[in-house]
This record gives C-alpha cells, sequence and structure tokens, in this order.
C-alpha cells in the first residue's frame, strides 16, 4: 500500500515577520485592530498612544454637553386665547367653591348650607298648599332673613378663591401666561358671585315655581319675583367683592374664615346697636341711616325699595329722597373699593 502524506511540518511553514522594535515596547499599548484571525489569516495590531498626564495643579477640561432628544413636540393645535383662559379659570374656582372635583369633606359645607337655604322655601310651599294663601316668607325679604347662612357660607368660601394662590406662590405662573392681573382678580370674583347668587336665586326660583303650580287665587307675584333676583344679583356682587377683598390679605385660609365672618359681626352689631340707641331718643332719620351700614339692610334699600319701591325687609324704614341716591352711591362705592384693593393686593403678590 502507498504511504498517505501526513500532516504538514509546523517548523517548514514560514512565519510572519516580528513587529518593528518601536511598537513592541512595553511602553505602548497594543490594541487588535480588525476582524479577528482565522484560518490562514493574522491579525494586525494597532498602537494606541498614551494620553499624557495633566500637569500637577491643572483643572481637568470638563466633558462637552450633550443634547438629547427625548420625543418634546411643539403644540401644533389651536390656540384659543386670552378669553378662554379666563373662562377656563373662572369655571375651576366655581367648581372648587362647591368643592366639585375636590375631596368629599369640602363639599360638606357648601352644600350642607345650600340645604338649610331652601329650608324656608319648601315650609313656604307646604303653607301655601295647605292654606291656599302666600307663605309665610316674602321674596324680597328672603335675603334679609337668611343673612346669617349667607354670611357663614361668603366666610367658609371666599378664602379658597385666593388663600391657596397666596400660600403657595403661583400666581406669577397664572400671569406669565395670557391672563393678566385685571383677568385674574375679574375670573376669581365673578366665580364667588356667581356661587352666591346661585344660593339666592334657586330657592327664589324654586319658591315661584311652587306657587305656580299650587295656583293661588289672584295673580302671580312675578314683579316680587324678578325684584328679589335683581336683589339677590346686586348683594351677590357686594358681598362677593367685600369677602374676596377680606380674604385676600392673609394666604392663610383659616385666617380668612375669621376675618370675613369678623367683618360681618361687627357690621350687624354696630349698626343694630347704634339704631336701637337712636330710635330710643326718638331720632329716626339718624337710625335709618345706622341700619345701612350692614350691607345686606344697604343692598335692600338700595335696589329693591329705592330701586323697585319693594317694602322694607329691615326692622325700620329706609332714608327716602335724597338717601336713595346717596344708598345707590355707597353701594357702587363699596364695590368699587373692594375691587381696587383686590387689584393692589395681587399686584404687590404678582411681584414677590
Amino acid at each position: 500500500m502507498p504511504d498517505l502524506p501526513g500532516p504538514p511540518d509546523d517548523r517548514n511553514r514560514p512565519r510572519p515577520p516580528d513587529p518593528p522594535d518601536d511598537l513592541t515596547s512595553s511602553d505602548t499599548p497594543i490594541r487588535p485592530d480588525g476582524p479577528p484571525a482565522g484560518p490562514g489569516r493574522t491579525r494586525e495590531r494597532t498602537a494606541v498612544p498614551e494620553t499624557p498626564p495633566a500637569p500637577s495643579g491643572a483643572l481637568t477640561p470638563a466633558p462637552a454637553g450633550v443634547i438629547h432628544d427625548i420625543g418634546y413636540r411643539h403644540y401644533e393645535g389651536v390656540r384659543l386665547g386670552r378669553a378662554h383662559a379666563v373662562a377656563a379659570l373662572t369655571l375651576h374656582t366655581l367648581r372648587g367653591v362647591f368643592g366639585l372635583g375636590r375631596p368629599a369633606r369640602s363639599k360638606i359645607i357648601p352644600f350642607a348650607l345650600a340645604t338649610v337655604m331652601m329650608f324656608p322655601t319648601v315650609v313656604s310651599i307646604g303653607v301655601m298648599a295647605l292654606i291656599k294663601r302666600e307663605g309665610i316668607i316674602t321674596y324680597t325679604g328672603y335675603a334679609t332673613i337668611m343673612q346669617v347662612v349667607i354670611a357663614v357660607f361668603l366666610a367658609a368660601q371666599s378664602p379658597y378663591t385666593v388663600a391657596p394662590d397666596l400660600r403657595f406662590r403661583v400666581l406669577p405662573l397664572y400671569l406669565s401666561r395670557p391672563v393678566r392681573l385685571v383677568d385674574y382678580v375679574g375670573a376669581k370674583v365673578t366665580a364667588m358671585t356667581a356661587a352666591m347668587f346661585l344660593i339666592l336665586a334657586v330657592p327664589l326660583t324654586v319658591l315661584f315655581i311652587g306657587e305656580l303650580v299650587i295656583d293661588l287665587p289672584g295673580p302671580t307675584n312675578v314683579s316680587g319675583y324678578l325684584t328679589a333676583l335683581a336683589g339677590a344679583a346686586v348683594l351677590a356682587v357686594t358681598l362677593s367683592c367685600l369677602g374676596v377683598a377680606i380674604a385676600s390679605f392673609t394666604p392663610r385660609r383659616g385666617l380668612g374664615v375669621a376675618a370675613v365672618i369678623a367683618f360681618y359681626l361687627l357690621t350687624s352689631a354696630v349698626s343694630g346697636a347704634l339704631a336701637a340707641m337712636l330710635e330710643s331718643v326718638n331720632d329716626y332719620t339718624a337710625a335709618a341711616w345706622a341700619w345701612m351700614i350692614n350691607p345686606f339692610f344697604l343692598v335692600d334699600a338700595a335696589v329693591q325699595v329705592g330701586v323697585f319701591g319693594a317694602k322694607a325687609s329691615g326692622p325700620t324704614t329706609y332714608p327716602a329722597g335724597a338717601g336713595v341716591a346717596v344708598t345707590i352711591l355707597a353701594v357702587a362705592l363699596l364695590i368699587a373699593l373692594s375691587v381696587t384693593a383686590l387689584i393692589l393686593r395681587y399686584r404687590k403678590a404678582a411681584s414677590q
């Protein structure tokens, strides 16, 4: 049998040339470059120069900044503008006054007080159904009789409209948008006015509907209902401006509640005591002016009695003649001063 060739002798295989001496120095690191070696291929190595150390005491240069694209996009939708922003702020504040969109405990006080405001309406409708006559309460006297409940609602809810923004100092954030300072103040006052008008107008409207359903003898008292609505609107504006202005001077909601209720107690107590003292000396003209210290009687005298000629809801007669114009001017001045105080207060808060 012929001899088979054996494996090649490695001793006779040619070897690659040795690298130069300057590349095999132990002071210079080497790294492989290119694909790994395979059968019949050799791996080439490239020298990597060593970075010289920084001189002693020299500052190491900071790495260059890198901008990463993480997917943010510019808003390309419709921009609704300043009016829509103000309307959204007003609606948000109005919902918050009644606790909507807030925890359950925030709904207890507003809805409990709104329920209490309905009690005279329910009782009056029941009386009308039984005796087929007008109820125990009149449209124009509703707000005056329920002034304590209305004052508590104002004191409890008006600080909410302003206290959180002042406490957490987010007013500059609002004003960084198209919303201006006047827009912000107007939105807050409008929301509180709408809330006050609702707790006044809803019982009056239910009472009017009850009168229509029962169908009392004689004409329906439409004029009394409309007069009461006009008085409720002016009273809501006046009380809201006063309440929000007083509450805006403190970022603490508890202090705002105490300040608003203290204002009501002070004005009602002073007006009653002063009027009683003047009536005791038979000075009924001065006593009539003393009742005007109370905002509820002031609005009643200016709007319901002075403008529409309704019967006075207070314990005595109101100023007549030129006094009507004075009471109307006093209501307008009270609203203007409250709004001015709000603007000045928020201008200072926005600059902080």
